[in-house]
């Protein structure tokens, strides 16, 4: 009903048309002999050619088993704002599912490891793009954007040849870890997630200042308060894509790797030739661990590292051949 509703207007104007185009051309000839009593209809080409709607803002959501209404004004809008931009900001929200079906299949069995609700994958989603390489202007770095000091507190090893905040494994323990440690902190894991953007100290304050238990209706700076309707939004559009216009098939995203896991307890003088010792080039061995931060790896004594070395089959699975991690993505 509602794509009648909006085609139809489009439609009778596209008819109207058509009939003042042909009545004009059935009198066109008795009108030949007075070319001054031809009257010429001149139609206006469209500015815009396809439909843009608002998007429907549920009345409630859950996020994290814990729920969140939009009767109020403020939460309304600011769901509004973030829905909107990630329904109609087309290609940045087709990258992260295509990213998605690589990344999720990693990342899921670790949250749930650490008891951390699944929905804590979205966070990820909000602070890297899913883009384990990505640093922020604050120098925060990987796919949970941990500062260099928030990593080292929660185990991560930060060196000139190591860096783990960029490891997709070891820093979503990390976070799993840290998330887990803010909800013991304020028992709320919307607070939590707030916390883990904005600072536990910053948020802890913030609560006491402005005398509220409410961590929604803090007033905090825009990042930090966007944050939370953020996730709330990509958390709407991932689960029902075709909902929000995003059509793709399973050919579409981005294929799942399998690795190989190569446990190193010496020092790697040339990780070029170790590369080229396990059938990969140099770059595929950075791409699919970034954690490496130069040509070599030292290895302390007791210590080992756990390289990741990608299956031919993998890499080179046929488009027809890659699985959607979730169903509900793709459509047939």
């Amino acid at each position: 009903m509602k794509k009648t509703a909006l085609f139809t207007p489009f439609f009778a104007v596209i008819t109207g048309i058509g009939m003042l185009l042909i009545l004009s051309s059935c009198t066109g000839s008795a009108q030949a002999a007075t070319v001054e009593q031809t009257e010429i209809i001149e139609v206006e080409s469209p500015l815009v050619l396809s439909l843009t709607a608002s998007v429907a803002i549920p009345e409630y959501m859950y996020f994290a088993g814990e729920r969140t209404t939009f009767d109020r004004f403020d939460r309304r809008e600011r769901l509004d704002r973030e829905l909107n931009s990630f329904t109609y900001f087309h290609s940045t929200t087709m990258l992260l599912f295509k990213r998605a079906n690589r990344i999720f299949p990693i990342i899921e069995p670790i949250m749930r490891e650490h008891g951390l609700p699944d929905d804590f994958k979205y966070l990820a989603v909000i602070e890297s793009s899913l883009d384990p390489f990505a640093i922020s202007p604050a120098r925060a770095v990987g796919l949970w954007q941990f500062l260099e000091a928030t990593g080292r507190e929660h185990g991560l090893e930060i060196n000139a040849y190591v860096d783990e905040r960029y490891c997709i494994r070891r820093s979503t323990v990390a976070a799993a870890r840290y998330l887990r440690r803010l909800h013991d902190m304020f028992g709320s894991w919307t607070t939590a997630s707030l916390a883990f953007n904005g600072g536990m100290g910053r948020i802890r304050t913030a609560l006491n200042e402005q005398r509220t238990n409410e961590p929604l209706d803090l007033w905090l700076v825009a990042e930090t308060t966007r944050y939370y309707y953020r996730m709330l939004a990509m958390k709407l559009v991932f689960e029902n894509p075709q909902r929000y216009g995003f059509m793709m098939q399973a050919a579409h995203l981005h294929t799942p790797i399998e690795f190989t896991e190569v446990r190193v307890t010496q020092t790697i003088p040339d990780l070029v030739e170790f590369a080229i010792q396990n059938g990969i080039t140099f770059a595929q061995l950075r791409y699919f661990n970034p954690w490496l931060r130069a040509r070599r790896l030292p290895v302390p004594a007791g210590r080992s590292y756990t390289i990741l070395i990608p299956t031919r089959e993998s890499m080179y699975m046929r488009p027809e051949n890659i699985p959607a991690h979730n169903p509900n993505w793709v459509v047939r």
